[in-house]
């Protein structure tokens, strides 16, 4: 994990810890902030948990930028602004896989969420992993709009893989679990570190 420097973003995760507010303050009506509006950034996606009181945004840059440290800062303050009962996390997300799902024109409901440390001297497998096996089958399940997988450049748990669904039932489905029980799934599941599963409901999504 890096924390300084300038590091090639294509996405600004913010965390939003804390009760949720009655309305969206970041939904499509948005008038992005001074920040935000600097880097050509626009929300394309927020998934909320009302049981965690958690919320994900995702800022998608207009284009890859290598963006400071204090740059993340200030969109987390930005993001505060907006949101000021809750606590704010910002981390720079690199894209490393996009795949449209066989559901790709049904409209999505749900958000899921996988992160992860791989453990030392697995990370290259789990990328093979991810990019030739398990992305690919997931996002051809029926129900799945979408797959992508970033690295969390400023985040404990490196890996984060997520899923646009069109229900929460999606991952209790035969074919998802098919994919989850595979051989190689089998084989490199051990080595994740601290994983963090989350299913969100999406407030709001919008085309990347």
């Amino acid at each position: 994990m890096s924390t300084t420097g300038r590091i090639p973003t294509d996405v600004v995760l913010l965390r939003c810890h804390g009760a949720l507010p009655s309305h969206d303050p970041f939904g499509p009506g948005l008038t992005p902030p001074p920040c935000w509006a600097d880097i050509g950034g626009r929300v394309v996606r927020h998934a909320h948990s009302a049981a965690l009181q958690r919320s994900y945004v995702y800022l998608r840059l207009s284009h890859r930028t290598a963006l400071s440290r204090h740059c993340l800062i200030e969109l987390a303050r930005e993001a505060g602004n907006a949101w000021p009962a809750a606590r704010v996390e910002a981390s720079r997300l690199t894209l490393m896989h996009d795949i449209a799902g066989a559901s790709a024109d049904s409209p999505a409901r749900f958000h899921y969420v996988v992160e992860m440390k791989p453990e030392p001297g697995w990370g290259i497998e789990l990328q093979r992993w991810y990019d030739q096996e398990h992305l690919p089958a997931l996002a051809a399940v029926p129900g799945c709009m979408g797959a992508q997988r970033f690295w969390n450049n400023d985040d404990e748990q490196e890996s984060l893989a997520c899923y646009d669904l069109v229900s929460d039932r999606t991952t209790a489905c035969a074919e998802w679990l098919a994919v989850r029980e595979t051989s190689w799934s089998a084989r490199v599941r051990p080595h994740f570190m601290k994983p963090v599963r989350t299913m969100f409901a999406l407030a709001c999504a919008c085309a990347p």
